[in-house]
């Protein structure tokens, strides 16, 4: 997957100034009214614009920053990436000319599947100098939402997942891969795995809208987990130390402080869900809830009258 921040030769901690300059200077490098029908430069140019249209839009940059480049590039189609990025506003900043004559220019996508191709068309003239006017679209196939269901594990590792679809009169199976820390809502896209076209042109696109499945153990509140535990009323009083389970499948040890009030929350910091891919973990929150039992012998049904006697 392509590094957006290498792609313009920046640090990831680069501040809008820095990324912009960098741009810039790429952007007149590569230009197509310079390098006059040079396909990798076209290609390199491509590429650059793709990575200033993310790491110039705070919202996209953040999702980028948390989820990587493939969990971003699931998330957002090339229609999400350039939408509202506008480059004759950003060329006429930058004192970079068109070929053409004047006008507005707009960023333009098509394609998809194993690729894409980016145009720009601008009224009265072609940007590029030598592009005149834009090609031919045939209508693209709708899109198809499908539900997706994992479980916590998978939001935890991250997962492959295989699902099958009817093409016509054969079942295709589709691999995806489910980045750890995904929430229900969220919709992961299949360029080109939608219905066919009707008029030969692009098939649409596949969308799996994430369902996280309830665990029997664990609650999820947002990266958090809570798992609850009982403990006695005198393990409450003076102190305990009971076994909590993670959702890695392991058991720890956690101490219980003495004068636990019923539904405290003791934290285990880090043994929760990922932010993201590469985001850190939230913590583990252990519910205690402590018994009252509902029937006492005599011996401690006195015990107790003795300890209220003494202001307990």
């Amino acid at each position: 997957m392509e590094d957006y921040y290498e792609t313009l030769g920046v640090d990831r901690k680069a501040d809008q100034a820095t990324i912009k300059k960098a741009y810039r200077k790429l952007a007149l490098k590569y230009h197509p009214d310079k390098t006059k029908g040079d396909k990798a430069a076209e290609e390199k140019f491509k590429k650059i614009s793709e990575a200033y249209a993310v790491l110039s839009n705070e919202q996209k940059r953040k999702q980028y920053d948390t989820y990587g480049s493939e969990g971003f590039q699931q998330r957002y189609s090339q229609e999400d990436i350039f939408r509202d990025f506008d480059l004759g506003d950003i060329f006429k900043e930058f004192g970079i000319n068109f070929g053409g004559g004047g006008g507005r220019a707009t960023f333009r996508t098509t394609g998809g599947g194993g690729g894409f191709e980016q145009f720009f068309q601008q009224a009265g003239g072609s940007p590029f100098g030598a592009r005149q006017g834009a090609p031919v679209q045939r209508p693209k196939g709708e899109d198809l939402i499908l539900e997706l269901s994992v479980n916590l594990s998978d939001v935890l590792h991250g997962a492959q997942k295989t699902i099958s679809l009817r093409r016509t009169d054969k079942i295709e199976k589709v691999s995806v891969k489910i980045p750890a820390g995904i929430d229900s809502g969220k919709k992961l896209r299949i360029g080109g795995k939608g219905s066919p076209s009707p008029m030969g042109g692009e098939s649409g696109d596949l969308y799996l809208q994430i369902k996280v499945l309830p665990h029997p153990t664990f609650i999820r509140e947002e990266d958090d987990l809570v798992v609850d535990r009982s403990i006695k009323l005198t393990d409450a009083l003076l102190g305990s130390e009971i076994e909590v389970p993670t959702l890695d499948g392991k058991s720890l040890k956690v101490k219980v402080p003495a004068g636990t009030q019923p539904n405290a929350k003791l934290r285990i910091k880090g043994k929760g869900l990922p932010s993201g891919p590469k985001g850190p973990r939230g913590d583990l929150f252990v519910r205690v809830n402590v018994e009252i039992p509902r029937a006492l012998n005599k011996a401690q049904a006195q015990m107790i009258k003795d300890l209220k006697e003494s202001g307990l």
